[in-house]
């Protein structure tokens, strides 16, 4: 009994510590709404004030809203930006509006399957719904797609506390009541995702914030994980590489001399074993930069230098 009461407590305490800080959100005109979904009010990421956190699917193409909050207030909001890619969009509030206190933003990377998790948003309107469970798998990948270009959201959290379709866009809590998560999708019965908060994931909140999209950096290669070779995988004491399935003609990564074939171990000097190492060198930064990329080409190492391009 004692256990059960413990868990309650905590859950009890996540809800009120979250709850008033996540609203049903209302996605076009308010009075015939294009859509419906969930968002959370967050202080900074590197910016005064609080803004609201949802996902890109929600608010689609629209400008703008209305947030309504546990407490029945109400709260115009304008899209600040929108990355498909990420499945992350950033709200302003409407300068005459009052929103609650800001949640605090945690860091996914901490989490263990097993970990207790809230899940809160507002399922069919219904504003303040809690559900609890836990983080049922790590390492999740959801594939995301803006008009040609695609990716793959990496890390993504897999949890069992219930999720329907109004939940996206709202906060996936720990036990201390720090958002680690931006509910997402429904992955089956019983079983739900979410984008983790990570610190990839507050620099596309913080881009959305200042510019209003995310830059990404282009290659054009399509690869896939490969084992490497037993003497190679113990020298570079990793088992995986990115096997290039194809490159894109033209592209900087065929102006780089990449090959179908080769096997990328290292991209900008960082460890490469699937198509989110990649991804993670391909940010703003990585535009126009020269990026050093080195991939077993048959039995010998291969250093390319590419450089590349907005993706547009």
């Amino acid at each position: 009994m004692d256990e059960l009461d413990s868990y309650s407590r905590t859950v009890v305490a996540v809800a009120e510590t979250v709850g008033p800080a996540v609203a049903a959100l209302a996605v076009g005109d308010p009075e015939n709404p294009r859509g419906a979904g969930s968002a959370v009010v967050v202080g900074d990421p590197a910016g005064p004030g609080a803004v609201l956190v949802t996902n890109a699917h929600v608010v689609a193409r629209a400008r703008g809203g209305r947030a309504t909050f546990a407490d029945g207030t109400h709260a115009d909001v304008r899209v600040l930006g929108a990355d498909p890619l990420s499945d992350l969009a950033v709200l302003a509030v409407h300068p005459d509006a009052t929103t609650p206190e800001p949640v605090a933003l945690g860091d996914a990377a901490g989490l263990r399957v097993g970990q207790l998790v809230v899940a809160v948003g507002n399922p069919f309107g219904l504003a303040g719904s809690v559900t609890a469970g836990v983080v049922s798998a790590l390492g999740r990948s959801l594939p995301t797609r803006d008009g040609s270009a695609s990716r793959v959201v990496e890390d993504v959290i897999q949890t069992d506390a219930a999720l329907n379709p109004g939940n996206s866009g709202g906060a996936l809590a720990d036990a201390s009541g720090h958002v680690v998560g931006i509910n997402t999708a429904v992955a089956g019965v019983g079983l739900g995702l979410a984008v983790p908060v990570t610190t990839t994931t507050r620099g596309i909140l913080e881009a959305l914030r200042r510019d209003g999209r995310v830059r990404r950096g282009y290659l054009g290669v399509v690869g896939a994980p490969a084992p490497l070779p037993v003497e190679v995988a113990a020298r570079l004491g990793r088992a995986k590489g990115l096997r290039v399935a194809d490159v894109v003609a033209g592209s900087p990564a065929a102006q780089a001399g990449l090959r179908r074939g080769d096997i990328v171990v290292d991209a900008d000097r960082e460890p490469v074993v699937d198509a989110q190492g990649l991804q993670r060198r391909l940010f703003a930064d990585s535009i126009g930069r020269t990026l050093p990329v080195t991939v077993l080409r048959g039995r010998a190492m291969v250093d390319v230098l590419a450089v590349p391009s907005e993706l547009s």
